[in-house]
């Protein structure tokens, strides 16, 4: 027992002792820089219309949205991969209706660009129209049907609102806010703040926040490299080609009218994801199904065993 007592004594005494190893070396190279944010610009344009980024107020919140968006990098790539996919679509329906191509932003920050996108409080699609205002606006919501949910058909009904809002306001930055707002409160907050535009007014929190989310949005996917963003377009998501099939008369069964096309239920609820059932009624309407054309790589997991 006394010699494994010494022989243990020895051993902790040499452990002790043991010279340690020292790191002098830096956690960092020097010579590599960190990664620095660009400096806001001093002016950016919405609409047409120059924005002025020189008071304190307006540079601090804009920078609070800027940093948010970048440092959530995984959503905001997530976003940049889909405005690859939707901004063409959007773009081509806001000229059409003679709204200015940046409100493409405005959908970006109502959604992410998530077409099935669904608020706590019920707002659904691209545009985050509440069930009354998409009536107002004639889009149909039904059991069977949710055309929030339709891209092409809720863009062209968010650009009526705009146009209307803009009339109102003449000023599409007000328009913008009033997205959010409402054009009744953005009326009552200009009246009895007795101010003229968005940027001289306190809004509640969300509102206050709007626009300079929508200009965030717009400086970061307009500047991608310069923000951090890197994404080469073959990794960003392809525009997916359709062929469009006018349906008159009722499909009892969606599943089996996609297999008779060569595709299935899957694929057709990914690109028609207003439909809410498993079969289609028509009674005095007519709707209209997309499916790839034959060229896309989207198909039945078959196709890719052959």
């Amino acid at each position: 027992m006394k010699i494994i007592s010494i022989l243990s004594i020895c051993i902790l005494f040499f452990a002790c002792n043991e010279k340690k190893e020292v790191f002098n070396e830096p956690l960092h190279n020097p010579k590599q820089q960190a990664f620095q944010l660009p400096e806001l610009p001093t002016k950016i344009y919405f609409g047409g219309k120059a924005i002025y980024l020189e008071d304190e107020d307006i540079r601090e919140r804009l920078d609070r949205e800027v940093l948010t968006n970048v440092y959530l990098q995984s959503a905001t790539s997530q976003i940049i991969k889909r405005a690859h996919r939707w901004f063409p679509i959007i773009e081509k329906i806001l000229k059409q209706e003679n709204v200015p191509d940046d409100f493409k932003y405005l959908a970006v920050i109502e959604s992410a660009l998530v077409e099935q996108a669904i608020s706590p409080v019920g707002a659904q699609g691209f545009w985050q129209f509440m069930p009354f205002t998409a009536k107002e606006y004639h889009l149909e919501i039904s059991p069977e049907v949710d055309e929030r949910l339709d891209v092409e058909k809720s863009t062209h009904a968010a650009c009526k609102y705009l146009k209307q809002a803009n009339l109102q306001f003449k000023d599409w930055i007000l328009a913008a806010a009033s997205y959010n707002r409402g054009m009744g409160g953005i009326n009552t907050d200009l009246h009895w703040q007795k101010a003229s535009n968005y940027f001289d007014m306190e809004q509640n929190h969300e509102t206050g926040r709007y626009v300079y989310r929508i200009l965030a949005l717009k400086i970061i996917l307009e500047n991608q490299l310069a923000y951090g963003f890197s994404i080469p377009d073959s990794q960003k998501y392809p525009v997916i080609n359709t062929k469009k099939y006018v349906i008159t008369s009722t499909i009892q069964n969606l599943s089996d009218w996609a297999i008779t096309k060569g595709y299935n239920y899957k694929i057709l609820k990914k690109l028609n994801p207003w439909i809410l059932k498993t079969h289609l009624t028509i009674k005095n309407k007519k709707y209209t199904l997309l499916l790839p054309e034959n060229k896309e790589k989207l198909r039945p997991y078959a196709y890719y065993q052959k």
